[in-house]
């Protein structure tokens, strides 16, 4: 029995109904599956906590999914954020009208619940010097692992991908001259995305090696990708092992490993690219974004980067000089 204050254990197996909201979303939405395990995840989260007041998530109240709700939030009990707790309520949210769409209940519990409010959370960026210095940390290495290394940072800053999309390049992934990548995205959704220079060189020259990564007797299962494994059981480089990479490459670049990531690495590439002065619609269409309201943070980033140079650097402020603006 759970002590009191502790959320009872979730349910070894999950319900029917999760079960055809997961299949609904992989055949009808073409979820990826880093998107299904997401969604399983928060579902059987809460289904475990209500599972001993009304055995099973589908037949929730909104004063249940209130109280779970409440439950998450109580400092007492880990203090999950905000940000956390309102993702929670979108995937109830999805899951519920779901039913109703099917005709398994007629009212959706969510409807009058309100998310929680959240503040504006900036994504983490390096600074261009910051990524420069991790370039050049992997140009320090040798052999076959360090040319991988330098072509999956190129590939990453030259095109901001998410690293599922990154590790899970297929070789035809590649256009024909060598000046694209064609990338399969969110929802199964193809868009082509332009490689620099120092990227196509970088891939050029992985390519030359890449068969230091193939393990006779597992051809088959690596064959089709770009960045095949030697011991991945999907075949290919896994986003673990490639954020583990970056974290060690940070160190040897006297940066705080805490800082980097490749999801940091695809906010670099956005945040940089407008304080070039690309417009938000590129940068939307190279990044995946469905809605470019999510592309938008990276204005106030660049923003806030801008706002800082003025500061430090401009002849007239005041912490450059002790005179002020007039």
């Amino acid at each position: 029995m759970a002590k009191p204050g502790r959320r009872p254990k979730p349910k070894a197996e999950r319900s029917a109904a999760i079960d055809a909201f997961l299949d609904m979303l992989v055949a009808e939405r073409g979820a990826a599956e880093n998107t299904r395990i997401a969604y399983e995840r928060d579902l059987i989260d809460a289904e475990g906590y209500l599972s001993s007041r009304i055995g099973e998530l589908a037949l929730a109240s909104t004063d249940d999914l209130r109280a779970y709700l409440a439950f998450l939030s109580d400092e007492e009990d880990g203090a999950v954020t905000a940000r956390t707790v309102a993702r929670r309520l979108s995937a109830l949210r999805q899951f519920f009208r779901f039913l109703v769409s099917e005709k398994r209940r007629a009212e959706d519990p969510t409807s009058t619940i309100d998310s929680p409010r959240q503040g504006r959370t900036l994504p983490k960026v390096l600074a261009e010097a910051e990524v420069t210095a991790l370039i050049a940390a992997a140009q320090n290495k040798e052999g076959p692992e360090g040319i991988r290394l330098i072509a999956l940072l190129e590939v990453l800053y030259a095109t901001g991908l998410r690293v599922s999309e990154l590790v899970g390049l297929p070789q035809s992934g590649i256009s024909r001259d060598g000046r694209y990548l064609v990338v399969r995205g969110k929802g199964d959704k193809e868009r082509l995305v332009p490689l620099s220079e120092p990227a196509r060189d970088a891939l050029a020259a992985y390519v030359g090696v890449r068969h230091s990564f193939l393990v006779a007797g597992r051809e088959k299962s690596q064959a089709n990708w770009l960045f095949p494994s030697r011991t991945s059981s999907t075949g290919h480089l896994t986003r673990q092992r490639f954020a583990q990479l970056l974290k060690e490459l940070a160190v040897e670049a006297g940066l705080d490993p805490e800082r980097v990531s490749p999801h940091v690495l695809r906010h670099a590439f956005a945040t940089h690219l407008l304080n070039h002065g690309a417009d938000l619609r590129s940068v939307q269409k190279m990044l995946g974004h469905a809605d470019i309201a999510t592309t938008q943070i990276y204005t106030h980033v660049a923003g806030e980067s801008l706002k800082q140079l003025v500061e430090t650097r401009h002849p007239l402020a005041t912490a450059a000089t002790g005179r002020k603006i007039a």
